[in-house]
């Protein structure tokens, strides 16, 4: 499907989009399909409606896909380097990803406010993975310090996402097994709260019901 939609590259972006969307989609029936792997979204309520902060925990290659079919034009945060991968680069180009130099410290953390508060404008979601990468199952990563300048700079709420994507796609695995991935959307943190508690609440929103639900995959599922 991917490689379908590369005449869409000389197109408006809105069929990119639409592409990517369905590319999404196409994920989500073959894990369903091939290995049994269903989605359920919980929190929907809790999506924006438009522009808006996302911060999702991560744990497997699925939420750099899903998020595209779940929610409308996200610009999701991305390191610099996928921009040079043939034909999903070209796609994130075009869709106005955001990408971040990891090497570019204050640069990059500046390029990285530009380009969101152009999203912003745009009236589309950001989406960021506080972590900065995907974190092995049952371990809490360091959050990074970007969401915490989107958060401050953007004065938008931050919705935070948790997951339990990892028990049935592992980070680091081309396998996946059967069950449900349960993605989580929690009530939004609204902004003017000090950068340090900003950052410690959400650490504990998102951390706390990763738990729960990997507790309960774990129970329902590999038990």
């Amino acid at each position: 499907m991917n490689l379908a939609f590369i005449p869409a590259l000389l197109l408006p972006k809105k069929w990119v989009v639409l592409g990517q969307r369905l590319w999404s989609g196409g994920i989500i029936f073959l894990l369903r399909t091939i290995c049994g792997l269903r989605l359920e979204i919980r929190g929907r309520e809790y999506i924006p409606d438009g522009a808006g902060i996302i911060a999702a925990k991560h744990q497997s290659a699925f939420e750099t896909m899903v998020f595209h079919r779940i929610t409308d034009d996200p610009a999701i945060i991305l390191k610099k380097e996928l921009l040079n991968i043939p034909v999903y680069g070209w796609y994130c180009r075009k869709t106005e990803m955001i990408a971040v130099d990891r090497k570019g410290h204050a640069a990059a953390l500046k390029s990285m406010l530009a380009q969101a508060e152009k999203a912003i404008a745009d009236n589309r979601p950001i989406i960021i993975f506080p972590e900065g990468t995907r974190s092995p199952l049952d371990e809490d990563l360091p959050f990074q310090p970007g969401i915490a300048a989107l958060y401050t700079k953007l004065g938008q709420p931050v919705t935070p996402v948790a997951l339990n994507t990892g028990l049935f796609w592992p980070r680091k695995s081309f396998f996946c097994r059967g069950g449900v991935m349960v993605i989580e959307f929690l009530p939004p943190i609204e902004p003017g709260l000090d950068r340090k508690l900003f950052m410690a609440e959400l650490k504990e929103r998102i951390e706390a019901k990763t738990r729960e639900l990997v507790a309960e995959g774990r129970e329902k599922y590999l038990s």
